[in-house]
């Protein structure tokens, strides 16, 4: 899957509106590929709320059309050296960081290729 003028790039982060978070992790997408479409799901998940934004990244199943990208960070290490993952199934491709925010995806989707 690459990335087409058709992409769609899904956030969902705990960070809040209040500061320029969000717009500086957008601005980063669009100077690397200003062609996609990016989509809030939300960034009111509540601090290091790593269940509730596993819940949030599982509603995009079968919503979204197939080749969407879903970022999801909610990580109580933010800033870390903790790893991010990325995990392509049949249907899109989710990268987060490597603390178990992908589970409940993983319950209902296999993995084609995890890196």
């Amino acid at each position: 899957m690459g990335i087409g003028p058709t992409t769609i790039i899904t956030l969902t982060s705990d960070f809040g509106t209040a500061d320029t978070y969000v717009g500086q992790m957008k601005g980063v997408i669009l100077s690397i590929a200003p062609q996609v479409r990016i989509v809030d799901l939300t960034h009111e998940i509540a601090p290091q709320d790593i269940c509730a934004g596993a819940i949030a990244l599982q509603s995009v199943l079968g919503v979204f059309a197939p080749g969407s990208i879903h970022v999801g960070v909610v990580d109580p290490q933010v800033g870390t050296h903790r790893r991010a993952i990325a995990v392509a199934t049949d249907q899109h491709t989710f990268i987060a960081p490597d603390n178990g925010i992908l589970t409940a995806v993983l319950d209902q989707q296999r993995p084609r290729r995890i890196v």
